[in-house]
Order: structure tokens, then C-alpha cells, then sequence
């Protein structure tokens, strides 16, 4: 970590402690009343707080929306937790844009763009959203903010050229929002969109490294896979057993984070895979617990979200977290 950190020149501090688990754009349909003051206010303040945005789908991988708190159960490391902050409502959302726009993307870029500009214009007035674009480097082009106009704008100005760097461009995203996390208590859902046609050709930062970024910061990632035909029928070749590098990758990203990697072959499904993920952030519940294991000893520690009383429902969030680390200075 600390390796890919110096890569970058940015100091990067992660605490999973008082991170919120991310979502992203959309318009709730099963808003529940606001918590009370009381919870909102432990909500912000508890120091170990571990949030985790959930998703429901039924046996016919529809959204479920309506539930209660009581319909919940988490368990961390296979012990039960306490829930101390629930809602179902929409919070504001931080949402990152991030496009391949290598050369492979030349004869597919507009149909791209109008499907990114879509996911954007979902987003409402305390929502904000950053676009990054990834080719032989990764550059910001708009940053986290509250404009949706002028990050349409910066989507459509993109044009393919190199090669890829798909590491750079997610590392890079998902640092600047972590660093706007800092010094504020807010509530806020985070996750970042990622479309791409291929494998990662030139970045600096490693798998690892943005694996272990996305896992402590608790931000969702979403992957879109732009395969072309022949990469897709070898992926469809069970007998063959090749490996596809890029579709492990953004699956594993997907898994571990509680979002959702989709592949297709056609450009003009874009617009509509956009539109799902839309939905999906849209309706996500946002659990919060205190950890009944008080150790600072920085292990993983896995999360299990489970649903009671409503068969064929189930819940979807990230794997798990990394646990704060004491400081030598502290002794703790």
C-alpha cells in the first residue's frame, strides 16, 4: 500500500472505523422515516463504526425494497451484532465516473459517453459526481462536485488514444473520496462506475493495491466489461479453461466491495446496464454496527449480512473490512 501511495505522492489515510460503505445515484422508492436524532448523532460520532451499504433481490434477482430493521442480521467473524443505525432512505451519494477511453474505444466512445452522461443526470441536488478517464494515464477531469452539467461536459470532451491504465484511474478516484471524507462527519454513500474493453496495459499501481484501497475505504465498485466477440466465447468455452485477466479482475472488484461486474459484447447495452446500477444504488439499505471485537489489530475481518422471515431474499454487501490498527505511539 504504502508502495502504490508514494506512486501517486498523495498521503492516504484509511480508517474503516468511521468509513460509511458507499452507494451510489438514483431516487428511493421505499424511503423509511428518518432516524431519530439520537441515532444519527451516534451514527456520526462512534469511533468504531462500521457501515455497510445492502442490497436485496428475490429469487428472480428483482430489487427488494420495504424492509425493517428487524429484518436484519449481521454477523462479523460469525459473531452477531448489534445494529446501531438503520435507513432505508435515499442519503446523498458521491458517485465517480471512470472510462476507458484507450484507443481500443475509438469506434464505441460516443455511444459510451451518452450511456455515462445517463448515470450522471440521475443525480440529485445534495449528490455529487467526479469523472476520470484512463488511457496511457489516469486524469481527473472533473472533480467530486455538485455541478452535473459541467461533469456531462467533461465526459463528452473525452476521445480514445494509447493504451490502458485501468489500476491508475481506480486508485486515483477512489483517493480523492477518501480525501474528501476528511474532517467531515456527514453521512454520505460512495461508489465508483467503471467501464473498460480490456486488461490493464500501463499502470503503476497493481492489482493488489487497488484491491486492498477498495476493502478499507468501503467504497462499491461497479465494473462494466466491454468484451469483444472472440473474448467472450472463450469466457463461454467452459471446456478450454482460459483465463480471461480482465473478467476476473473486474469480477473480484465487484465481489469483494458489494457491487455488481457486468460483461457484454454490444455497446448499445451501456445505456441500459447505467440504468440498473442507477436502480440498484437507489435502493440499497444502509446498516450501521459497533464491532463487539474491540481489538485495533488490523485483520480482515469478514461481514455476513443475513435476511430473516422473508424466504428467497438476499442481501448483498461487501465481504468485509479491515479492522483499525493501533498506533506503536498509543500502546492500544
Amino acid at each position: 500500500m504504502a508502495h502504490s501511495t508514494r506512486l501517486f505522492g498523495l498521503a492516504v489515510t484509511v480508517c474503516l472505523a468511521t468509513a460509511a460503505s458507499y452507494g451510489g445515484a438514483g431516487e428511493a422508492l421505499h424511503a423509511q422515516e428518518p432516524q431519530s436524532r439520537e441515532a444519527t448523532a451516534a451514527f456520526r460520532s462512534a469511533v468504531d463504526l462500521v457501515s455497510l451499504n445492502v442490497t436485496l433481490t428475490n429469487q428472480h434477482d428483482q430489487l427488494v425494497g420495504g424492509l425493517a430493521a428487524t429484518d436484519f442480521a449481521v454477523f462479523e467473524d460469525g459473531v452477531p451484532q448489534e445494529l446501531s443505525f438503520f435507513s432505508s432512505a435515499r442519503l446523498p451519494m458521491d458517485v465517480a465516473i471512470l472510462l476507458d477511453t484507450s484507443s481500443s474505444m475509438a469506434g464505441i466512445m460516443t455511444v459510451a459517453q451518452n450511456a455515462a452522461i445517463g448515470l450522471v443526470e440521475t443525480a440529485q441536488r445534495t449528490d455529487r459526481v467526479s469523472v476520470t478517464e484512463f488511457n496511457d494515464r489516469a486524469n481527473i477531469i472533473h472533480p467530486l462536485g455538485g455541478d452535473v452539467s459541467a461533469a456531462a461536459q467533461a465526459i463528452r470532451a473525452t476521445w480514445p488514444r494509447g493504451s490502458t491504465a485501468l489500476y491508475n484511474g481506480l486508485y486515483l478516484a477512489m483517493t480523492e473520496m477518501i480525501r474528501s471524507r476528511r474532517g467531515t462527519q456527514e453521512i454520505r454513500k460512495q461508489a465508483v462506475v467503471v467501464l473498460s474493453d480490456g486488461q490493464d496495459t500501463s499502470s503503476l499501481v497493481q492489482y493488489d493495491d487497488v484491491m486492498d484501497l477498495a476493502k478499507e475505504s468501503g467504497i462499491v465498485l461497479y465494473t462494466i466489461l466491454l468484451l469483444n466477440p472472440f473474448e467472450a466465447r472463450r469466457l463461454n468455452d467452459l471446456k478450454s479453461k482460459q483465463f480471461s485477466q480482465p473478467y476476473f479482475v473486474m469480477r473480484s472488484f465487484a465481489e469483494a466491495t458489494g457491487g455488481l461486474a457486468y460483461m457484454t459484447t454490444n455497446a448499445n447495452d451501456l445505456q441500459g446496464i447505467y440504468g440498473r446500477i442507477a436502480s440498484e444504488l437507489a435502493q440499497q439499505y444502509t446498516l450501521g454496527y459497533v464491532s463487539t471485537n474491540a481489538k485495533r489489530d488490523g485483520m480482515f475481518r469478514r461481514v455476513v449480512v443475513k435476511v430473516l422471515d422473508h424466504p428467497g431474499v438476499l442481501a448483498r454487501t461487501r465481504t468485509g473490512y479491515q479492522a483499525p490498527k493501533a498506533s506503536a505511539r498509543s500502546g492500544r
